[in-house]
């Protein structure tokens, strides 16, 4: 069978039991940390990405649509593109220091190069 025509993506396909209902799991929302508590790690990733360098922020706590706010902050701060996926924020290119840069200025204190 498709993967698209799943239902869910636990892999259930069919069921004989006539009570079978699928249970949503729930995600209980994270706050997000002040930039001060937050411990973000910065590095310079290649792999599976036909050798082209990112530089990838990871280690965010908080909501998802603060973290899309990071990262569009950090991809004009270093003029390229980029995206938030899996909660990282990718960043195209070497912009570890630049990123860094950005994230002391705006009070991220506890962030790092890897």
């Amino acid at each position: 069978m498709n993967k698209k025509n799943k239902p869910d993506t636990r892999g259930f396909v069919f069921s004989t039991d006539p009570n079978f209902r699928f249970e949503e799991e729930r995600h209980e929302a994270q706050e997000t940390l002040t930039p001060a508590q937050q411990k973000l790690r910065i590095r310079l990733d290649t792999k599976q990405r036909a050798g082209k360098a990112v530089t990838l922020v990871t280690g965010f706590t908080g909501t998802e649509n603060d973290l899309d706010d990071l990262g569009k902050k950090l991809k004009n701060f270093c003029g390229t593109g980029g995206s938030v996926k899996d909660g990282e924020a990718i960043i195209q290119g070497d912009q570890r220091d630049k990123v860094l840069q950005w994230l002391l200025k705006n009070g991220f204190v506890n962030s790092k190069k890897i």
